[in-house]
This record gives C-alpha cells, structure tokens and sequence, in this order.
C-alpha cells in the first residue's frame, strides 16, 4: 500500500516511528564503505537524516534524532562486532550515538523552516564542524578509535585522495557532509536554492584546485615486498601450525629478489627469546630467501611481565634488535577499559580476558640497502597521525599488520584493508596491509592500488613492486588544519551567539502595550 505524504508525515508524528526513522536514516552511510564500497552514495547518504531532523517539531526532538541517528551509523559501521560483544555492542553504539546530538540541534537551528540565505551559508560551515568535531571525539583510543569515518568512504577515488594529501580524512569528511547538508536544503528548501547551489559549486571548486595545484609524490624508487598470508587455520596447536605454514609459503619466495617479507599480526604465537628453535627457523628463511622478515610476536615476554603484541624484524643472524610494540590497542578486544566497572563484558561477549600492555613510542626501522619502515599494527593504521609522525621520522614505507580472522564472513576484512590507500595518500609514503587471514592489500604513495588484493580465501605469499616517493604533502607537513578550522567555525559560533543573547538581556523585555480602546468599549467592562 502507497502512503501519502500527508499519512508520512503522520507516522512521524509518532516518537517511536520517528525515532526507528532516524536510525534507519542514520545506518545509510555505511552503505558507502567497503564492502559495498557505493562511494558515490557518500555524497547523499546524510540527506534523509538532516532532512528528518529539520523538520523535528522541538529541539530537544532534533537532539534526539540526532543521538538516534547516530545510534543507528555507529552500529551499521560496527555491526561486525555483534557475534563478538553481542548486545554490549548495542550498549557502544548507543553511548557514542550521544555525540550526535549537539549535530541533530544545529542542524533544526540553521535549517528548520524556510532558512535565509545566510542561514544556508552558515550551515554549509557548521554542520560539517560539528560532524568533524563528532569524529575527532569518537577518534580516541578508548571510544573505539577512527573507525568508520565518513571521509574513508572515498579511499578508491583518485579526486578524494588528491583531496587527502591536502587535509587528510578529515578534510573529506567535511567536503562530504556539506554535500549533503546542499543537496538537502535543494530537495527541502526551494527558497534557499541559490546558496545551497553556491556551496555546490565552491566544493567542487576546491577539490579542482587540489587536483591541480596539489604536489604529487615523485616515485624515486621502488621495493620489492612480500606478503605472506596462511589463511585461516584452526584447531588444537594452531600457533605452530600457522608458523609452519607461513614457513613453507616463505621458502616459496626464493629466488625471487624480495628486500623485505612481511608476516601479519599475531603471526608468530611465542615470544622468541623463550623458542630459539623458531628464531633460528626464521633467521634460516632470511638467509633462503636473501632478504629480513618481518614478523609480529603475540605472547608473554620473557623480559617483562605482561602480553605484548610486537613487530619484530628478523634478518640472517636471528632477531635484530628492532622491535616495536603495539601503543593503540581495541578496546574490548585487547583490554577491557576500566575492567573492575566493565569487566561483566567478558561474559556476554568474546572480550579480552587479560589486557595486553602498550608500548611506549613508534619505531622506524632500518632494513638495508638505505629502506626505512614505520610499523603500526592491526586498526592503528585507522589512525592518521600515526602514520603521518611515521613519515616525517623518515619511514620511506609504511606497514601494517593485521588480523581480521574473527570477521573472515564480514565487511570488516576489506574495509580495514581501505584504510592504508588513505594513509598512503596523506603521507605520500607506499602503505603494506599484511594479514593472517585477509584482505591483503598494498598501495602507491598517491593511494594507487598496487597489484591485487589477497583475499579472505586465499592462503597464499605474493610479490608486490613498490614505489617509493619522498615528497612531504600539505597533510604531512600541516596536520589536522581542517580540524582546528572547525573548532575555530564553531568558536566564531559561539561567540556570536553570546553577543546577540547578550544584546537581548540587556534590551530587556518590550514594554506592555495597553490595549486599544474603541468606541463601542463599556466602561464597567472594558473590550466590550
């Protein structure tokens, strides 16, 4: 049965209908991401939300929507942690979904009604700081991290990683969110056209002139990388069948001139001062295939206490010294944030039952032959400014390494795979995505596809030619700028919304006007 506009808009009336309304608007965006990867709906998956909330009859039910809203987006872009944490995953993503609520409120105050031009133009600037304000907060460590940023949507559109190398993902999730907030006010608003057109306009005005006034990286090199993936591997004494066969697909790579091979994370299940029969293991495979490994340890070292997840570099002679330890850890997945409160979680979900223990500062590591990598493991590679302090302490290529293989069924694998085309095209350095179980993926420094993707199904080493570049893009030299524009948009804001209700304070309230009297009036009874 078609219902009419008018039966719609009833139904909204409702708050319960509205509010499944607003998550269900709110969940759209994850459309974009991989693996459905539709970038393109990027740029209009916001216009049911902002339009559901402009029309919320109060604020405090546009703050609602909001929250709802964000409800909705943070577990469509988590969904794949429900078999995991189960119903907690709910409890996350309703406690972040808050953030959304300052958003839902502005967005009713510039664009409920019939907006003003100026109106328009101020939405344009401040709905998208609020948005990146949302992101930037949701971005720490123990709120999840950056996973799921609207800006990553747009990692395999060469436009938008131009974009990247000048702000970054932070910069696209701006441009992308006041698309939307346009595209709305043209479907809503036709009074208001002319601006929302003008905003259109500007937007693609910028990313013309990133595309052709932004440095591009200068290839001066290119590497050799193998990754080796196992592929998914079960059952009692899993850690020694994996190593024996991430060995085998290794010996595979002999003869065929690799300066580095790359292992995934949790690839090697013992700490290897504790088994110098697999640390002479390795060294032999480095010595077979002429070049060092890199493998990450997962297990309790011997020198400290605590589980530690560690990169470690291999070479002829056994373990070199290099190491570096994992700083930025899953929430949930590798500790329990504030444990004695959260610790019930364990018993509902697949949580971490010890946490693991960070390490204390990034390494860049020396291979040979004059190459220089910067590590990072698992979802660090979600976070920009690591890679971004990786590049400018002089990595020439950036690693990660990954596994997925709790979410082989799910979209998570290729989306965390995305992620490295972002951080190459911010640091103009190439980007290796290596996983146990898949995706595995490398990148160019513009953000180009190097080569195929290793799959989840597949079990497999292969051979990756690199290209190095050394340039320093806007991002890598500058940071977050769009992030401080933002807060000062939102500062611009705030004060002039103090001055004009200071004004009103100090004109105090408009002075009785009595009432007109008119000929016909009673005197015994006044207005008749």
């Amino acid at each position: 049965m078609k219902m009419s506009a008018a039966d719609w808009r009833r139904r909204l009336g409702s708050p319960w209908w509205r509010g499944a309304a607003a998550v269900l608007a709110g969940a759209l965006p994850m459309l974009s991401f991989p693996a459905p990867s539709l970038w393109w709906f990027a740029y209009v998956a916001l216009v049911p939300w902002i339009l559901l909330v402009r029309s919320a009859p109060t604020a405090r039910r546009a703050a609602y929507d909001g929250w709802l809203g964000g409800l909705g987006f943070m577990l469509a872009v988590h969904h794949w942690l429900l078999p995991s944490l189960h119903v907690f995953t709910v409890v996350i993503a309703a406690l972040l979904g808050a953030l959304w609520a300052p958003w839902g409120w502005l967005t009713r105050r510039f664009l409920a009604g019939v907006p003003s031009a100026g109106q328009v133009v101020a939405a344009l600037f401040v709905l998208p700081s609020a948005w990146l304000m949302v992101e930037l907060v949701r971005s720490w460590e123990g709120l999840g991290g950056p996973w799921g940023l609207l800006g990553s949507s747009q990692w395999d559109v060469e436009p938008a990683l131009r974009l990247a190398s000048v702000g970054g993902v932070w910069l696209l999730s701006f441009l992308l969110v006041a698309v939307n907030v346009a595209v709305a006010v043209l479907v809503a608003v036709r009074q208001s056209r002319v601006p929302a057109i003008a905003g259109l306009v500007a937007t693609a005005a910028a990313t013309s002139a990133a595309w052709a006034w932004s440095p591009r990286p200068d290839v001066d090199g290119r590497v050799r990388i193998a990754v080796v993936q196992p592929g998914v591997i079960d059952g009692v004494g899993g850690a020694e069948k994996r190593f024996a066969r991430e060995e085998t697909l290794t010996r595979q790579l002999a003869g065929q001139d690799v300066d580095l091979v790359v292992w995934g994370e949790s690839s090697v299940g013992f700490d290897l001062a504790d088994r110098p029969d697999l640390a002479n293991r390795l060294a032999a495979l480095s010595r077979q295939v002429d070049a060092d490994i890199l493998v990450n340890v997962d297990a309790r070292r011997s020198d400290r206490p605590g589980i530690y997840k560690s990169s470690v570099l291999v070479g002829p002679e056994g373990p070199t010294g290099d190491r570096y330890d994992k700083m930025r850890l899953v929430p949930f997945g590798e500790y329990v944030p504030a444990r004695s409160l959260l610790g019930w979680a364990t018993s509902v979900g697949k949580a971490a039952g010890e946490d693991r223990m960070r390490g204390t500062g990034q390494v860049v590591m020396n291979v040979g032959d004059g190459l220089r990598i910067g590590p990072m493991v698992c979802f660090e590679s979600a976070f920009p400014d690591m890679s971004r302090h990786l590049a400018r302490d002089g990595a020439d290529l950036l690693l990660a390494q990954s596994a997925t293989s709790s979410f082989q069924q799910s979209w998570a694998p290729e989306q965390h795979a995305s992620l490295a085309a972002l951080r190459a095209a911010e640091t103009g350095r190439p980007m290796v995505h290596a996983t146990l179980t898949g995706v595995s993926a490398v990148y160019g420094p513009s953000g180009e596809r190097v080569g195929s993707w290793l799959g989840t199904d597949a079990s497999a080493s292969q051979v990756y030619d690199v290209p190095l570049a050394h340039g320093v893009p806007p991002y890598a030299r500058f940071g977050e700028w769009p992030v401080y524009a933002a807060l000062l948009i939102l500062a611009a804001l705030g004060a002039t919304e103090g001055a004009r209700s200071l004004r009103v304070r100090r004109a105090g309230p408009s002075p009785r006007v009595p009432p007109a009297r008119t000929a016909h009036e009673s005197p015994a009874r006044p207005g008749r």
